[in-house]
């Protein structure tokens, strides 16, 4: 099932004359290098169209839906500034100020969201932030920034895919980056100023939003674990999450008039929503990977929290299928730390595990630890720029070949032998070591909640007198665990059978 075709299908037939570009192309953009440009948009049915850049013009015949689609060449990365023209019947579109870079794609829920006039660092970033070679496509949505309350009409009419997301490309500078994803933006400057290649950042995150949002209907129908979300009112739907549904029906369960389908009504938490207006309109655009913060909703039940590895692999599957980029690399942010007493948070430490996991069961994929920066007291901790940095680190590791370590310590296997069990880890870098040098904390045995660890070298050492059948670190809602490696980076949430 699919909420439209096409933009093109939707718009008034009186327009269908007008040259028209996908919305996601505008002044100020990046596009892919080293891949083939695609240029699309609509236009009268039969008639020519001209795009010229780079000193070269490409031309195509609007089909019979009016659509059109013009492949340009691959272009290397590029910091000045070029034009791009479409010009139909007497008609130009003129693009300015595009650079050719690097292109992520960004998803999640409101970690992801959270803007840079709301982070920690906001105040001391200010100056710091006239980024020519830094883009973002940092589209407002309806619903952003209303919560437990009935949607005004004029929410509910955007509850289109089409006019779900509404925005447009900027260069950022001090102005424009503080309402930008202060995830995204940390990430783009980090990888920005290691690299000297343009980097365009498309956020679509939308605010407690769960995964299935970002999923294909098709994917999701197709998967033997996960059409059931596909069937029936999703508000009423036992395998969505029960937060999700709740606020869902706090928005739209009274409005008469909200666009639905199959599924019911419209909303940015629906199943395979959010992938219908922000993911499938740019499928046509090669892109550098994707980066995710996502996980809260979905992590309240342990129905939900057992499921969400496949249907991660899920989404990740469809996206390389549907980008034809099978090697596509997916960036993820594991969940921090918060009390339960503040938060619905009692499965967090199993939640952070799973996650924890992902990365051995799907390729190209790295993971970035956060529990280390929690707020006890918020499930929104205001420190973005960790986050943001180490997101870039797995980018610069894997894709541009720097040498640094991507994580922090991730457990390799648990061994008992003769009262000790010795704990090995990957991502190590010269030694292992704990956050200023303090007192190790954070592990304990199903035998043990107070287990005596420490340190030798790459390993950890637990003294015990009975071999126990499980390893634990960081294993509560808000931890204080603070093992790290020699680059100061944090050490993941950990259950490990002990061999």
């Amino acid at each position: 099932m699919k909420y439209c075709m096409l933009f093109i299908v939707l718009l008034p037939l009186q327009l269908l004359a007008q040259l028209q570009l996908a919305p996601v192309f505008s002044s100020n953009m990046v596009l892919q290098r080293d891949q083939p440009v695609h240029i699309w948009g609509v236009a009268k049915p039969g008639e020519q169209v001209v795009v010229s850049f780079y000193n070269q013009q490409f031309q195509a015949i609007a089909e019979g839906d009016s659509s059109w689609n013009i492949t340009l060449q691959k272009y290397a990365a590029d910091h000045q500034p070029q034009q791009l023209t479409v010009c139909y019947a007497g008609q130009t579109i003129t693009l300015n100020n595009i650079l050719i870079g690097d292109v992520w794609v960004c998803i999640g829920q409101s970690n992801m969201e959270w803007p840079m006039q709301r982070e920690l660092h906001y105040k001391e970033q200010t100056g710091k932030a006239q980024l020519p070679n830094l883009r973002f496509f940092n589209p407002t949505y309806a619903g952003k920034n209303i919560y437990a309350a009935v949607f005004p009409d004029s929410i509910a009419k955007r509850l289109t895919a089409k006019d779900f997301y509404s925005g447009e490309w900027q260069s950022s500078d001090s102005n424009t980056f503080k309402n930008m994803s202060a995830v995204a933006w940390y990430f783009g400057k980090t990888v920005l100023s290691e690299t000297d290649v343009p980097q365009g950042l498309i956020n679509l995150s939308i605010g407690g939003a769960p995964l299935e949002t970002f999923i294909s209907v098709e994917a999701m129908k197709q998967h033997p674990l996960f059409s059931a979300k596909v069937k029936g009112d999703w508000l009423t739907n036992t395998a969505m999450p029960t937060w999700v549904k709740q606020r869902g029906k706090e928005n739209v369960d009274d409005l008469e008039d909200v666009p639905s389908d199959a599924l019911g009504k419209n909303h940015g938490y629906k199943p395979g929503f959010a992938f219908a207006a922000g993911i499938e309109p740019i499928l046509q655009m090669p892109v550098k990977g994707i980066l995710c913060y996502q996980g809260e909703s979905n992590a309240q039940e342990i129905e939900r929290v057992m499921e969400y590895n496949a249907l991660q692999a899920l989404l990740v599957e469809d996206y390389r299928a549907k980008w034809k980029s099978p090697e596509l690399p997916f960036y993820y942010v594991q969940l921090s730390s918060i009390d339960s007493a503040r938060y619905k948070s009692q499965l967090w430490p199993q939640f952070r595990n799973e996650q924890r996991r992902f990365m051995s069961l799907v390729k190209n994929t790295g993971m970035v630890v956060s529990s280390d920066i929690g707020d006890s007291g918020s499930v929104h901790p205001l420190n973005k720029k960790d986050v943001g940095e180490r997101l870039a680190k797995w980018a610069l590791h894997d894709m541009y070949k720097k040498k640094m370590l991507p994580s922090g310590p991730i457990p390799v296997k648990a061994v008992f032998r003769g009262g000790n069990i010795a704990v090995y880890f990957k991502y190590t870098g010269k030694e292992l070591t704990t956050f200023n040098q303090a007192p190790l904390k954070g592990f304990t045995t199903n035998t043990d909640p107070h287990a005596a660890a420490t340190i030798h070298r790459r390993k950890i050492n637990i003294k015990t007198n009975q071999r126990p059948h499980y390893v634990y670190y960081g294993w509560s809602p808000y931890t204080d665990a603070n093992l790290m490696n020699a680059e100061n980076l944090p050490a993941s949430t950990f259950s490990l059978e002990v061999k």
